[in-house]
């Protein structure tokens, strides 16, 4: 009889462990293991993840009906969108003690004005990692500091068929629109068009539009050049390193301009259970927590009280942490209203089907 009362009992607590579930819909490898653990232990609970791959995915899905998502991890112009929509739930701070640790430079921001919606998590910047090696080989690692790199078909000829680029249209064209002396944000139909041109004639010379997979070709030699974020390339570096490849992976800044992406934990209107989502920010805000994050996957990090826990090798790196020339070149993407938002799909589609 009492082990029968004790199976019942151990059944009880498993189904009641089951029921208390966090579901988080965020970026691939955005979050420290370690953490996800220490979290589960500490709110006995357990945390369901789904990933995307790029912003505009996880805005499909969640216009499409998507239910049962506590948290999202939207970038700046992402958070407009669903603030926008009315799918983000206002933010109660008197649940999140430790919000005073964010860094005020990454506060009250163009698309959330006094954090009313936001809480910013972690932030990167989208730029070009490669094979150093291959390369210096090829002739054309001189241009890794260029969009050059991925746009010039003189350049591209000497590597033609290793390249991959991000499958985002607000990504890609960004950088076109960079590499052209344009600003990263222009909705200009001459802009765009001159940008998507860009793209074209550089098309035939890539592998691949990859959101997924670049950091391990990148890993393997399969791939030399990759346009993405910068922790999946340092991703890419440190597992290159580990796999003791016959080959040096780097990652750099253009000089023309990069994007810097600020992503945010946004709690959902809708969400099933709103007091795990804010006991999931509050002890990712808090500073050895959110530093695992940058200690692990290489990403920058708006939280003040984790810089004393992160490796100073990971702080000197001007693509994680851009210094002050650096910021003054970077550029985060707005949200489009409507019309803009279809012209760019036009676009887009053009661009994907040539």
């Amino acid at each position: 009889m009492k082990k029968l009362l004790l199976a019942l009992a151990l059944a009880t607590s498993a189904n009641a462990f089951a029921a208390e579930e966090l579901h988080l819909y965020n970026w691939n490898n955005y979050l420290s293991e370690a953490a996800a653990k220490r979290f589960e232990a500490s709110c006995k609970c357990k945390l369901v993840q789904d990933f995307y791959g790029d912003n505009e995915e996880m805005l499909a899905k969640l216009a499409a009906g998507a239910k049962g998502y506590d948290i999202v991890v939207p970038t700046g112009f992402a958070v407009q969108t669903l603030i926008n929509q009315k799918a983000a739930a206002p933010l109660d701070k008197s649940k999140l003690p430790n919000f005073k640790n964010l860094d005020p430079g990454y506060l009250n921001t163009f698309f959330d004005k006094g954090n009313q919606y936001s809480v910013p998590y972690s932030f990167t910047t989208t730029l070009l990692g490669y094979n150093e090696t291959q390369l210096k080989k090829a002739g054309v690692l001189d241009k890794a500091n260029s969009w050059a790199l991925i746009f010039d078909p003189a350049v591209l000829a000497k590597i033609k068929g290793k390249i991959t680029v991000l499958d985002s249209q607000r990504e890609l064209m960004a950088a076109a629109l960079m590499y052209l002396g344009k600003p990263a944000n222009s909705t200009s139909p001459d802009d765009w068009k001159a940008a998507k041109e860009v793209i074209l004639k550089a098309k035939p010379f890539w592998a691949a539009f990859n959101n997924q997979s670049y950091i391990k070709l990148l890993t393997t030699g399969n791939i030399w050049v990759a346009h993405g974020y910068s922790s999946d390339m340092f991703q890419a570096q440190v597992d290159a390193k580990k796999a003791k490849r016959p080959f040096s992976v780097g990652f750099a800044l253009q000089k023309e301009g990069n994007t810097l992406s600020l992503d945010n934990f946004v709690v959902l209107k809708d969400a099933p259970r709103k007091d795990l989502a804010y006991k999931f920010i509050n002890f990712m805000a808090d500073g050895k927590n959110a530093a695992d994050l940058t200690n692990e996957v290489g990403s920058g990090n708006p939280n003040a009280a984790a810089k004393p826990f992160v490796k100073p090798e990971i702080a000197k790196v001007s693509a994680i942490f851009p210094g002050k020339a650096d910021v003054a070149k970077l550029q985060q993407l707005q949200d489009l209203n409507a019309k803009q938002r279809r012209d760019l799909n036009r676009v887009w589609s053009e661009i994907k089907l040539k």
